[in-house]
C-alpha cells in the first residue's frame, strides 16, 4: 500500500512538472503571439508615418517649388515692367519732342494781308498729327494759303508733314496752282515714304479772286454775304505722293465784300460722338451759314464749339485744323 502510494506521488510529481511546462511554453508562445503583433502594428504604424512623412515632405517640396517659381516670375514681371516703364519714358520722350517740330512747323503769327482777317486752328488727335496749315506772302502781292492732312498720326505722319512744309516752302511763289502740287507730288515720291500720302489744298487770295487747287482734300465752302448762301468748290484729285503724273488743276472764283473762305480738314466732318454718328458736310455749311456775318475769329470759335458739342464726351477721333479767311467788308 505504501508503495502504491509512493509510486502515485512520484506520478503526481511528473504531471505537475509536465503541466508546468505546458503553460509555460503556453506563456512563451502568448507572449510571442502578442510580441508579433506588437511588431506588426509597430511596423505598420512606421510604415504609415513614413508614407506621410514623405508625402508631407513631397508636398513642401513642390510648394517651395511653387513659391521659388512665384518668386521667379515676379522678379521677371519687375523686370518687364521696369523696362516697359523706361521704354514708356522713352516714347513720350521722342513723341513730345515731334510734337513740338511739328508745332514749330506752323506759323508763329497769322500773315497781315490788306483787306482780309484770318483766323486758323489745329488740334491733333494724338501727341502728332497730320495735320498742317500754313501762309506766304508772295512776291507778286498775293497770299498763299495751304491746308493739308497726312495719311495716319504718330512719328511717320510728323515726317511726311514736315517734308511738306519744306516744299511749300520751295514753291510757294509758284503761280501755278496744278504744276505746284505736280511739283510736290514728284518731290515726295522721290523720297520713299512707303505708302504715306499726303492730301493737300493750296490757294492763293489775289485782289477780289480765289484761285485754289486740291489733292484729295474735303471740298472749299465760301459764305457769300450779300446773298447768305454756300458755295461749295469740290475738285476730285489724286493726294500728293501717289500718282505722279496726276493732273491737278486749279479752279478761279471772285470774293465780295463780306465773303468767307473756309477750308479745313477732315476731322470736323468726320468726328465721332458717341453713338459713332458723324456731322458730316451738311453740318459744315449750316454752321458756317449761321456764323458767317462774325468775323473770322468768332466763325473759327463757333466751328470747334460746335464740334465739341457734338462729340460730347468720346475722344476726338482725328486731326481737327480750320483756316477761315473773311473778305472785309470796307474793301
Amino acid at each position: 500500500m505504501r508503495e502504491i502510494l509512493k509510486l502515485f506521488s512520484s506520478q503526481l510529481v511528473v504531471a505537475d512538472g509536465f503541466v508546468e511546462l505546458v503553460a509555460l511554453l503556453g506563456l512563451i508562445l502568448s507572449v510571442s503571439v502578442a510580441l508579433a503583433r506588437n511588431v506588426g502594428r509597430t511596423h505598420h504604424a512606421l510604415q504609415e508615418q513614413l508614407v506621410q512623412v514623405r508625402e508631407l515632405s513631397e508636398a513642401q517640396i513642390a510648394q517651395e517649388r511653387r513659391e521659388a517659381e512665384l518668386r521667379l516670375e515676379q522678379e521677371h514681371e519687375r523686370a518687364q515692367l521696369a523696362a516697359l516703364e523706361a521704354e514708356n519714358r522713352r516714347t513720350a520722350a521722342e513723341l513730345e519732342e515731334a510734337r513740338q517740330l511739328q508745332l514749330s512747323l506752323l506759323p508763329s503769327t497769322l500773315p497781315k494781308f490788306e483787306g482780309l482777317s484770318i483766323a486758323a486752328f489745329m488740334r491733333p488727335a494724338t501727341e502728332v498729327g497730320g495735320d498742317y496749315y500754313d501762309f506766304a506772302n508772295g512776291n507778286d502781292g498775293s497770299l498763299t494759303i495751304a491746308i493739308g492732312d497726312a495719311t495716319g498720326h504718330g512719328l511717320r505722319a510728323g515726317s511726311l508733314v514736315t517734308a511738306t512744309k519744306s516744299l511749300f516752302v520751295a514753291y510757294a511763289d509758284e503761280n501755278d496752282l496744278g504744276r505746284m502740287l505736280s511739283l510736290t507730288t514728284r518731290a515726295l515720291k522721290q523720297l520713299r515714304l512707303h505708302r504715306l500720302y499726303m492730301a493737300l489744298t493750296v490757294a492763293k487770295v489775289d485782289g477780289g479772286r480765289l484761285r485754289i487747287a486740291s489733292a484729295g482734300m474735303p471740298p472749299a465752302f465760301i459764305y457769300r454775304s450779300e446773298t447768305k448762301e454756300i458755295d461749295e468748290i469740290v475738285i476730285r484729285a489724286m493726294p500728293l505722293g501717289s500718282v505722279v503724273t496726276f493732273p491737278y488743276a486749279e479752279v478761279d472764283v471772285a470774293l465780295g465784300p463780306g465773303d468767307v473762305v473756309l477750308l479745313m480738314s477732315d476731322g470736323f466732318p468726320e468726328r465721332m460722338n458717341a453713338e459713332r454718328e458723324m456731322p458730316g458736310f451738311e453740318r459744315a455749311r449750316e454752321v458756317l451759314a449761321a456764323l458767317g456775318h462774325l468775323s473770322a475769329e468768332e466763325i473759327l470759335d463757333g466751328f470747334v464749339r460746335d464740334g465739341d458739342d457734338w462729340a460730347g464726351d468720346a475722344p476726338q477721333n482725328d486731326d481737327v485744323t480750320f483756316v477761315v479767311v473773311k473778305v472785309e467788308a470796307e474793301r
